[in-house]
């Protein structure tokens, strides 16, 4: 028997958001990661009981021109926000705070989000104290794929432990670039009542990197630090280097009484520091990077001008004379609170009551012009849904370190939505991209269930593909457990020619013929798992041999 024709997942980015669902989170290996990081198992249940839509099912998949073009957007931005008008302009409607040098601290994790479909990229918001980081090292080491053909896709170019070291790296510069000659020996990270924030977990992912590391990391509330004799205090030990997770972003509360004489003093690296907010994220930094008049006369140079022209949507304040017209085009924008943060206050136009609408108009907010989010289809049970999702580029000093996607339903990311979450960015090699621009494929999958008696029969891979989406079930495969043989194949003149990669794993249908994924397998014992292929369902020679005859010969 010739082996029938295959096809992969797709060639593109937009293909494979569409039809690929042979990536998936491992939730045991999620778990043994997290107990491997933190040494403690009881922190993956605090992790589930807390945030138990953190982590989507599925990755979303990114070309690697929209990933360059994000590189060049935050680059426009860092360029604009060097000029020493751009800094003048925006600090003069900040706090005095905001003023204050912050010693040659850049402020870590910048967050810059965008919405990206086939034909637009756009930023949408800068965040300069963007969460999710540790998580998202977490994320990549617990994707587990059942499809040759995407394996070798992940996310980051060193990989998750190259983006932990970065982050060590850069809050090593933060510490060195506030003049400071000593060793970083201790570390806070603050926010208000600390332990019941939502991303909680992630906060004990850090202190556990920074202690791997031999930095005393103390997760702290502002109320928690004390300032004596010009120095700051936790539990009277001296702090080197605050990491700033607040919201009080100029450090105006009460609580916040001895962290801002301190950091006023230069008796601490604070990292994110007000400065970087004024400069970056206040919403009305978005009004002006898309004022071309203010960008021309402040110095911006005419090809930034136009980066940032094509990939900021034009954003405007909210105000009684404009807003007539605002409400008349609202179907086109999104509106935010100038102060806001984290989606909260936020409002796509079409979705708009009268009355939501007038507190808009006196409550000190921006209108964006509508960039539609990008979509990744999920399998459900019992049908295949499509989810929003945004992209999320974690950078410092204007370089990118990491992406990561939000996946969601509803008007904003919300960590809401079953399967949704924070969702690892698979980057399609550009030699790929180029052919399926060009609709050669060079390549196919090739799919084989095993049974246990060792008969060994093709299952096409349209139609597993069909299965794993919930788009058809098959009676004849109803209430059966089998090994799964998936050959990724380089493809000459239509027929295959040479193995690339082999993958095998576990499979299962129920009653109706549906295809049930399995996360631990085999059922009955332990298996060891190398490279996403399970040893257990690995074929005998015999079996081995079958295969190859059913890809490569014809009776």
């Amino acid at each position: 028997m010739q082996a029938s024709s295959s096809r992969n997942c797709g060639t593109t980015a937009a293909a494979l958001n569409e039809a690929c669902f042979c990536v998936s989170l491992d939730q045991a290996a999620l778990a043994d990661a997290l107990t491997e990081q933190l040494g403690d198992p009881e922190l993956s249940e605090l992790l589930k009981a807390r945030c138990p839509h953190v982590f989507a099912a599925r990755p979303v998949f990114v070309s690697s021109l929209r990933l360059r073009q994000v590189g060049e957007v935050i680059q426009a931005i860092e360029r604009t926000v060097s000029l020493p008008a751009w800094r003048e302009h925006a600090l003069d409607s900040a706090p005095p705070i905001a003023r204050h040098n912050p010693r040659g601290a850049r402020s870590v994790f910048f967050g810059y989000d965008f919405h990206l479909d086939e034909d637009k990229l756009g930023l949408i918001e800068i965040n300069t104290n963007a969460g999710g980081a540790m998580l998202n090292v977490l994320l990549a080491r617990a994707q587990r794929s059942c499809c040759s053909g995407v394996v070798g896709l992940s996310p980051g170019q060193d990989g998750p432990g190259g983006f932990e070291q970065s982050i060590l790296d850069m809050f090593a510069q933060e510490w060195s670039a506030s003049g400071e000659q000593r060793p970083l020996k201790r570390v806070v990270i603050l926010d208000e009542s600390p332990q019941a924030q939502y991303l909680y977990p992630e906060f004990l992912l850090f202190q556990r990197l920074f202690e791997s590391a031999g930095i005393d990391c103390i997760i702290a509330d502002p109320a928690d630090l004390a300032f004596h004799n010009d120095c700051l205090l936790i539990d009277g030990k001296p702090v080197d280097l605050v990491y700033n997770r607040l919201t009080d972003f100029y450090l105006e509360g009460d609580n916040c009484s001895a962290l801002r004489s301190a950091y006023l003093a230069d008796a601490v690296t604070v990292t994110p520091h007000p400065q970087a907010y004024a400069l970056y994220a206040d919403k009305r930094r978005l009004v002006d990077l898309t004022n071309a008049r203010l960008l021309e006369e402040i110095g911006v140079d005419p090809q930034t001008r136009a980066a940032l022209a094509h990939y900021v949507p034009l954003t405007v304040p909210v105000e009684h004379r404009n807003a007539e017209h605002l409400w008349d085009n609202r179907r086109s924008l999104f509106f935010k609170p100038v102060s806001g943060f984290g989606s909260r206050g936020a409002y796509r136009g079409e979705k708009l009551t009268k009355r939501v609408w007038e507190e808009i108009v006196g409550g000190n907010y921006v209108a964006q012009s509508l960039v539609v989010p990008g979509e990744r289809r999920t399998v459900a049970d019992p049908q295949v849904r499509a989810m929003k999702f945004d992209l999320r580029a974690y950078a410092y000093a204007g370089k990118v370190q990491w992406n990561a996607a939000r996946v969601y339903q509803g008007q904003t990311t919300n960590f809401r939505t079953e399967g949704g979450g924070f969702a690892p960015v698979f980057t399609l090699r550009e030699e790929e991209e180029r052919a399926g621009s060009t609709e050669r494929r060079s390549h196919a999958s090739f799919t084989f269930l095993l049974d246990e008696a060792g008969a060994v029969e093709e299952l096409p891979h349209p139609l597993y593909l069909a299965l794993v989406r919930a788009e058809r079930a098959t009676s004849k495969l109803a209430g059966k457990r089998f090994r799964l043989a998936d050959w990724y194949v380089a493809m000459e003149d239509g027929q295959p020619s040479k193995v690339i990669r082999e993958w095998y794993g576990w499979v299962a249908f129920d009653t109706d013929g549906g295809y049930r994924p399995e996360a631990d397998s085999p059922k009955n014992g332990q298996s060891e798992s190398v490279g996403n292929v399970d040893s257990s369902a690995l074929p005998t020679p015999e079996e081995h041999y079958r295969i190859e005859a059913l890809l490569f010969q014809s009776e």
